[in-house]
């Protein structure tokens, strides 16, 4: 979290103005403002900087700190995770290291183009603050799933961890989207996230191995 937090700063301090017009001029583009007056966000066009500061950055920084970590965190995570409590579960290394930076970006990529509209919403309709925690949701999911089986777990291992478990994932990401929220403790909430990610994963791999018919 704090290197993704002055990797940002960084970017900011070199970009603020360049990117503070490039953001001015989407929202005096003629659709999208007569939108913001139509649903009363107006005020969004006038209060730009404070809405990067405390929407836009945050939420950057956050996933961020979520790609950084699946990157170079849940290796050591995991090795010593599965030294400590799985020794015996076999590695079938359906997955790759490669295959985790492209994951990790595919879903950003997702995760970003759905967040603006989602905050949009957020801002609209009555509780629909729970779009953001479900997408946060999804990025946490779609991030550590992989990280977790990845070394782990043959691709039809894979497959049919995520077809019985595809809803209790989703709710471990949603779990942790709503920690990441927290104050101070979001500093380590990647981390613990993907520690979560990893019990669950390949405890769950063990038990789909002592079946009588494993999966290949």
């Amino acid at each position: 979290m704090v290197g993704s937090l002055v990797l940002w700063t960084i970017l900011l301090i070199v970009g603020w103005q360049q990117g503070m017009a490039a953001l001015r001029g989407v929202t005096e583009y003629a659709p999208v403002d007569a939108f913001l007056h139509e649903w009363g966000l107006a005020w969004i066009a006038s209060a730009l900087t404070l809405v990067v500061l405390f929407l836009f950055l945050p939420t950057l920084v956050a996933a961020t700190a979520l790609f950084i970590t699946s990157v170079f965190a849940m290796p050591v995570m995991l090795e010593h995770v599965a030294a400590r409590d799985y020794p015996g579960l076999v590695r079938q290394r359906g997955g790759s290291n490669w295959g985790s930076v492209w994951n990790g970006l595919s879903a950003l990529l997702v995760y970003l183009l759905l967040w603006i509209p989602a905050l949009l919403l957020a801002l609209i309709i009555p509780f629909a603050f729970i779009i953001p925690i479900a997408l946060a949701g999804y990025l946490n999911d779609r991030v550590f799933r992989y990280d977790a089986l990845a070394e782990h777990a043959s691709p039809a291992e894979y497959q049919e961890i995520l077809r019985r478990h595809g809803t209790p994932l989703f709710g471990l990401g949603v779990v942790a989207a709503l920690i990441q929220i927290i104050p101070l403790v979001n500093l380590i909430s990647p981390v613990y996230s993907g520690l979560s990610f990893i019990h669950f994963g390949l405890a769950e791999l063990q038990k789909l191995r002592a079946e009588p018919v494993a999966v290949r």
